[in-house]
């Protein structure tokens, strides 16, 4: 019999296709390989309260539970991205202490009722602050995936942050500059893995195989937020605009934008002008084709206001995989994945003419385009969803096996 794994999550699809990320889904699968998981997470409209998940062979099956914790006409804040839905409706906030009051308590029922033998928590705030309070006794693994560490460093928060990570029996981070932080809050190197999460580079791959390359086409996919830095992309195609390229009418290509997020309208505004087509929220099967489709896809992340910014963007993985000439902003993470001239082009965050620059280069090279595509495909095989699964089930049966040991001594 496996062992059993509770996932703690509050990014989380609803439905299939609705948009949301799918890694916590599926890294959850892969971890069904040595556990028997269930995944607790808050309700969003249109989900089931509680369901089983299969992988695409049907090999791996969890379990899903949701949580209520407001009305249901409005019990809308962890539909998306609860910071962002929080800057977008203030009155939100109304909901935090209820889904904060669900989490805890739903985590201590299932813990006195199925006993699991570790928690894995994803993002400390607020998930793994409250696997901490609720269980004390569970060995907890803390996954921190960006904004978490970057932002939310209130000399109180940081305080709790600094608790929940001193009492974590393990904690992975997704990029070196995340582990160097933790380390320099104090947390022993040997408690901190570098893992980030992972995408079905071989399906992904397959998908581009089949697919021909629209002429002249670009790609954002990503919550139209601050730490996007989208507004960068537009400056820069206007001046590339001012030289004749990028017209309104898409001779030299169109840019596709796929997400939707509170700063959309103001986006929208900005893109006046210019061949830009905003596609709103899109479904994981979608996203795919449009990279399979696109010639370039462009990540142009800023560092936020607050100090939020990119941990490792998921989509750049699944870019890679998909075989698509990436240009992007050098920021930790990203180019630990981007080499210039090799798996892609990195240019300085803000910078619109840097940005201007390498992306006519790309366009006008499709030879290029193409050694780029290759690069980044190789460089993105380390971060298979089986290889990276399997990372994270010793982090967690280590873990597991430590904790049992120390009870036993």
């Amino acid at each position: 019999m496996k062992p059993k794994l509770l996932v703690l999550a509050s990014t989380f699809p609803g439905t299939p296709g609705d948009g949301t990320p799918a890694f916590v889904l599926d890294l959850a699968l892969q971890q069904a390989r040595a556990f028997d998981v269930t995944v607790l997470t808050p309700m969003v409209p249109g989900a089931a309260k509680s369901e089983t998940l299969y992988s695409k062979d049907g090999t791996m099956q969890i379990q899903v539970q949701r949580f209520r914790y407001w009305f249901r006409a409005t019990e809308d804040l962890a539909a998306g991205a609860i910071l962002d839905n929080l800057k977008a409706r203030k009155s939100r906030f109304l909901q935090v202490p209820f889904l904060l009051h669900g989490l805890y308590w739903g985590t201590r029922k299932f813990v006195s009722q199925q006993q699991p033998a570790a928690i894995h928590a994803h993002w400390v705030i607020p998930q793994g602050i409250l696997a901490t309070l609720a269980a004390p006794q569970v060995p907890l693994l803390v996954t921190t995936h960006g904004g978490d560490i970057y932002a939310l460093n209130h000399p109180i928060l940081l305080r709790l942050k600094r608790f929940v990570f001193a009492r974590a029996a393990a904690i992975t981070t997704v990029n070196s500059q995340m582990k160097a932080q933790l380390v320099a809050w104090g947390q022993p190197e040997n408690k901190i893995s570098l893992l980030p999460m992972g995408v079905d580079t071989q399906s992904v791959g397959a998908i581009a195989d089949l697919a021909s390359k629209v002429p002249g086409q670009l790609l954002v996919v990503g919550r139209l937020v601050e730490k996007k830095g989208i507004e960068y992309l537009f400056d820069a195609m206007r001046l590339l605009q001012g030289k004749g390229r990028f017209l309104p009418d898409g001779s030299f290509g169109t840019l596709q934008v796929i997400g939707d997020g509170p700063i959309r309208a103001e986006l929208q505004k900005r893109a006046t002008g210019l061949p830009v087509k905003f596609l709103g929220q899109r479904g994981r099967d979608e996203v795919m084709q449009a990279i399979a489709h696109s010639e370039v896809m462009v990540i142009p992340s800023v560092t936020a206001a607050n100090g939020d910014q990119e941990g490792l963007p998921v989509t750049l993985l699944e870019g890679g995989a998909g075989k698509i000439c990436v240009v992007a902003s050098a920021l930790p993470g990203i180019d630990e994945v981007i080499e210039t001239g090799v798996s892609g082009i990195l240019v300085p965050q803000r910078d619109a003419q840097a940005l201007a620059d390498s992306l006519e280069r790309v366009m006008q090279d499709a030879g290029l385009r193409k050694r780029l595509a290759e690069g980044i495909a190789r460089s993105v095989e380390r971060f298979d969803i089986t290889t990276i699964g399997e990372g994270y089930n010793k982090v967690l049966l280590d873990l597991i096996s430590s904790t049992t040991q120390r009870r036993n001594a």
